[in-house]
């Protein structure tokens, strides 16, 4: 019996139960589009992550208060200093820190804006300089940055997110408008081009206000929450970062670099730390696929076995008019590799349609890996699971089967 042949049987036999072929196929089905989807999830996640880092500014520098090492400092955690607007001026210097472009001191808080009857909890309000637009790549759409004078005056301007302008003021140009910031009285003086972004904070759902404006009206003239160094360039970031901890710790009068009382960050070790949690994560979907994929190969076994029993006495005849052990694994073989060809197919089919639509807020990104390996695995697993069943079939002794009724 020549393939053509074998694969016209398959089909044939595949026919005569219509409804239990496509319960199978369904299995496969779902566990290709499950693979494909649920990879596609976390590499989507990844990707979210990933460019909303790469949108802070590939040589920006972030110094935030604690302990450095995981360790408190001798003695007790009372002995840590707090950041200062001083030691943004210390970092600042280039005389200490030649490879540092620009220090931007932060106080964050949150506050709720009206205007006109309307109101707005902001997501995060931040007291800085202008050197924080830059470091941080946050561009301007409309209007323009405050500037060092409005700081120096303490002058009660604000540069507003997207989102913030969109629930505020709805259509209408923001610019120029004055809205309450926390019972404060704020002129707008420029609107931030979108970010977006995915997670539970909206970054474009933000005010930016002059340091001293936002420590008057809100957080008082403390410490600062944290501070935004912009390294000369990508490639400086290693040694301005070399040069925050020389200088903080000698105003901090830490003399162990184990026991630092700050910490400072890097994009690119936020990068690292977040690609390999999503290589966790995105294994650990995989392997919940694979499950799926793993039950729709059952059930290949369970229907050719029932296949098998029905078709005893077919398989009986054909071996007793001369049929030999080969065509009848064939044939048995050729049933469960369709039953994951078209199983497969149409999962992949599912999965690419899927992979279009958002899913619990997070664009799915196909990894074409991904596709060719879950087809290809349904296909091993017509061949590993309808294998037993085929050799069952292929070894009954022509008598006895002609015997089963």
């Amino acid at each position: 019996m020549n393939p053509f042949q074998t694969l016209r049987f398959a089909f044939g036999g595949l026919a005569a139960n219509k409804v239990r072929s496509a319960l199978t196929m369904l299995g496969v089905l779902i566990g290709v589009a499950a693979v494909i989807l649920l990879l596609a999830v976390g590499n989507g996640s990844s990707q979210a992550v990933k460019d909303s880092i790469e949108k802070l500014g590939t040589n920006a520098l972030t110094v935030s208060s604690g302990s450095g090492s995981g360790g408190s400092r001798s003695g007790s955690a009372s002995a840590a200093k707090p950041l200062t607007v001083e030691d943004a001026r210390a970092l600042a210097d280039p005389s200490a820190a030649p490879h540092i472009e620009s220090v931007a001191p932060e106080v964050t808080t949150s506050q709720t804006a009206l205007l006109e009857g309307t109101s707005h909890t902001v997501g995060q309000v931040v007291g800085t300089y202008p050197a924080y637009f830059k470091a941080s790549n946050s561009k301007v759409a409309k209007g323009d940055y405050f500037s060092g004078d409005d700081v120096l005056a303490s002058r009660k301007v604000a540069v507003i997110g997207a989102t913030t302008a969109t629930d505020l003021f709805g259509t209408a140009d923001p610019v120029g408008k004055k809205m309450v910031l926390g019972g404060t009285p704020f002129t707008v003086v420029g609107v931030l081009a979108a970010k977006g972004g995915t997670g539970f904070q909206d970054p474009d759902d933000v005010v930016v206000a002059p340091l001293p404006t936002v420590q008057n009206a809100f957080t008082g003239f403390g410490s600062v929450s944290q501070i935004l160094v912009e390294a000369k360039s990508s490639e400086a970031t290693a040694e301005a970062q070399s040069e925050i901890t020389t200088v903080l710790m000698g105003r901090h009068g830490i003399k162990d670099p184990a026991v630092v009382d700050f910490r400072v960050s890097s994009q690119e070790s936020l990068l690292t730390t977040q690609a390999a949690t999503n290589k966790t994560f995105t294994v650990l979907l995989g392997a919940v696929a694979a499950i799926s994929l793993l039950v729709g190969g059952i059930g290949i076994t369970n229907i050719m076995l029932v296949t098998v029993t029905e078709r005893t006495r077919e398989i009986g005849i054909r071996k007793a008019i001369g049929a030999p052990r080969g065509v009848i694994l064939g044939q048995f073989l050729a049933e469960s590799t369709l039953l994951s060809l078209i199983g497969g197919g149409l999962g992949v089919a599912a999965g690419l349609i899927g992979s279009h639509f958002t899913i619990v807020g997070i664009k799915p990104v196909v990894i074409p890996e991904s596709v060719v390996g879950a087809f290809a695995i349904a296909v091993v697993i017509g061949l590993f699971f309808g294998g037993y069943p085929a050799n069952r079939a292929a070894s009954l002794r022509p008598i006895e089967a002609l015997r089963h009724e």
